[in-house]
């Protein structure tokens, strides 16, 4: 019978288990077929772990797929039980993510918070567009509010600029908003709010989600706003929309995770 880690990866070249790897791998593999008849949680000394038919599953990283709240690991469980004929990786955006919380974040959590803090450097919200009209005034309508919520509940007032030139952020308003990631210490948090920060491309939506400000949706239509306005301008083709639908599945799962850990 086929361990855990053989599902999701093995060890790569350098001999180190990188989850965001593994999980890009199983997308090029064959699919394995289930090969149990339920998935669990049962709570231990390390957590609420995944049982499969009673059986302690492991991680990539050979640690025991625990996780810290009830909330977390039922999202776990239910995306196993969810898994028909064949395990599809693909559909287990919160399994991928509590691998990345224990076999990556748990480790080095100092090296996540500083990226976070890094994206809020060069956010999304702090670039905006010179026209058409249109998209300047859904730019203003969906980003300004998220702007105003930065100065006055986190302390960090961000400059903006029009176009991509860069434009850089007082010291004060970096340390400001790095002072609110630096206080996210449990690790599947910490995962969900940098992978919600690589989704949108912005530390202030993520900051906004885990301070519970925006929802997923909204905080998914706010770091989608050029998008939506070029569809709603051209049309969307199949491709992209695809693209899409997958980042979302993965949007949720962190959004998730951050109200299980809180």
């Amino acid at each position: 019978m086929p361990g855990f880690d053989d599902l999701l990866g093995d060890l790569d070249g350098s001999g180190t288990r990188d989850p965001m790897q593994v999980a890009a791998k199983s997308m090029k593999q064959d699919f394995p077929r289930r090969f149990y008849k339920e998935a669990a949680f049962e709570k231990s000394d390390v957590g609420y772990e995944l049982r499969l038919d009673g059986r302690s599953a492991k991680t990539p990283g050979r640690s025991a797929l625990a996780m810290p709240t009830e909330e977390t690991a039922a999202l776990v469980v239910a995306e196993w039980n969810a898994q028909e004929e064949h395990i599809d990786p693909r559909t287990m955006p919160a399994t991928r993510l509590a691998n990345t919380a224990i076999d990556g974040v748990a480790g080095d959590p100092q090296a996540v918070k500083e990226d976070i803090t890094r994206f809020a450097g060069a956010d999304l919200l702090c670039y905006r567009a010179d026209g058409p009209d249109g998209l300047v005034t859904v730019q203003r309508e969906l980003w300004d509010p998220l702007l105003d919520w930065a100065q006055s509940d986190l302390g960090a007032r961000f400059e903006l600029a029009e176009g991509v030139m860069h434009i850089t952020q007082p010291a004060e308003t970096i340390a400001a908003f790095g002072v609110h990631v630096g206080a996210i210490d449990e690790p599947f948090r910490l995962a969900a709010v940098h992978l919600v920060t690589s989704l949108c491309g912005s530390a202030i939506i993520a900051m906004a989600v885990d301070k519970q400000r925006l929802s997923a949706e909204a905080a998914w239509r706010a770091a989608h706003a050029d998008e939506d306005w070029q569809i709603s301008q051209w049309g969307e083709d199949f491709e992209a929309q695809d693209r899409r639908a997958k980042r979302w599945l993965d949007m949720q799962a962190a959004c998730a995770v951050i109200a299980g850990t809180q």
